[in-house]
């Protein structure tokens, strides 16, 4: 995970995360409603009860949010869909899947089943209001919680991509037109009509004096928009390099060290001479692994010269690599998966070059200088 998230452990095999955005968030909806929506709904309490329902009912509400993801997760997971990690941040969850669906009906399943779950808890807190109705406290916590998870759920059935809703629609598009490039623009444009739609209405709320809401409504217009942008620059950037190998693409002249050779020698030779940020790791024509700038900074700069490439370096069987006849579209979607700028190109234990995100960069500039000729 990065590190502006937090671990929190695995379900079901899924690395579940925090972002730091997440503390924002919870410190501003338990403000909100410590000190607006319970004390006008519930009178007479006690200030810290106040306070104690309002953080307990964040803490749930998020709760309720990573299960909508799990929901998700566990479907892709019987579609054999590999589940990266979940992550809270400030507008919610995310699960970050492995890969595409196989089929639209698969699409269908995965997105809609996020939605269900929600559906599904706000079932069942409505159903606890009535078996704790006498008990204030728990009333309350409830009666929100089943009313945000209805609202969640609605909330993400609006079909703009990559909302829930606009993921349902890409699947049925799909289904029907059998060409998930079309279904993805499609979806992402209306995401980004829906996106405009939310702009414009908190803009007006705003120029009305609501300010505060109109801005949050704005706000998540903005984010949508570029959620839907991002996709399409991303469907866009799929289908130039379709058809096109690692082995189009990829270094020759790649920087290779002895195990032996310290860090001080990869510093001065490679990394400020050369500008290299990645060093393979040979001996005998053969790949040990991987040293990358990371590994070197982790080293304090006084014991530098008496460490080797070969205590600091990722060992090839932990190293993250790929062939040469590999899908460049692929290449590029396993560093995004794994964060990795750069990808050793192997065939067995064989080096047949490396392949970063600058030289796919500059293979696209190429490719397009030709196509406008």
């Amino acid at each position: 995970m990065k590190r502006s998230v937090i671990s929190l452990g695995k379900i079901l095999g899924i690395p579940i995360g925090l972002d730091y955005s997440w503390f924002l968030i919870f410190a501003l909806l338990t403000w909100s409603l410590a000190t607006s929506y319970y004390p006008a709904e519930f009178s007479n309490w006690p200030a810290a009860q106040y306070w104690l329902v309002a953080a307990l009912t964040v803490i749930l509400m998020f709760g309720s949010v990573l299960l909508h993801e799990l929901g998700h997760s566990v479907v892709a997971l019987r579609y054999k869909i590999p589940v990266r990690n979940i992550t809270l941040l400030i507008f919610g969850g995310v699960a970050q899947l492995g890969a595409e669906p196989p089929s639209a009906v698969a699409e269908f399943w995965i997105a809609i089943a996020g939605p269900l779950t929600s559906f599904a808890l706000a079932l069942i807190f409505g159903l606890l209001q009535r078996l704790v109705g006498a008990i204030a406290p728990l009333f309350a916590l409830a009666e929100y919680l089943s009313y945000i998870n209805g609202s969640l759920a609605l909330f993400n059935l609006i079909p703009g991509f990559p909302l829930d809703g606009g993921r349902v629609f890409r699947a049925i598009v799909w289904g029907v037109t059998h060409n998930l490039r079309k279904a993805t623009f499609i979806a992402a444009s209306l995401g980004r009509i829906i996106a405009y739609g939310f702009i414009g209405v908190g803009a007006l709320q705003v120029f009305n004096g609501n300010f505060g809401n109109g801005l949050w409504i704005a706000f998540i217009g903005w984010f949508l928009e570029n959620a839907a942008s991002s996709q399409i620059n991303q469907q866009t950037i799929h289908d130039l390099l379709a058809g096109h190998h690692v082995a189009d693409a990829m270094r020759l002249d790649y920087a290779a060290i002895l195990p032996s050779a310290s860090l001080e020698q990869l510093i001065n030779q490679h990394i400020l001479g050369n500008g290299q940020r990645s060093l393979v790791v040979k001996q005998a024509e053969q790949v040990l692994g991987l040293v990358t700038l990371h590994n070197v900074k982790t080293i304090p700069a006084e014991d530098r010269l008496t460490t080797t490439a070969s205590q600091v370096m990722i060992p090839v069987e932990k190293m993250k690599w790929i062939g040469p006849d590999a899908e460049l579209a692929e290449a590029l979607g396993e560093m995004d998966r794994d964060g990795v700028n750069q990808l050793p190109v192997l065939v067995g234990n064989q080096i047949r070059g490396v392949l970063g995100r600058d030289d796919v960069i500059s293979f696209l500039k190429t490719m397009s200088e030709f196509s406008h000729q």
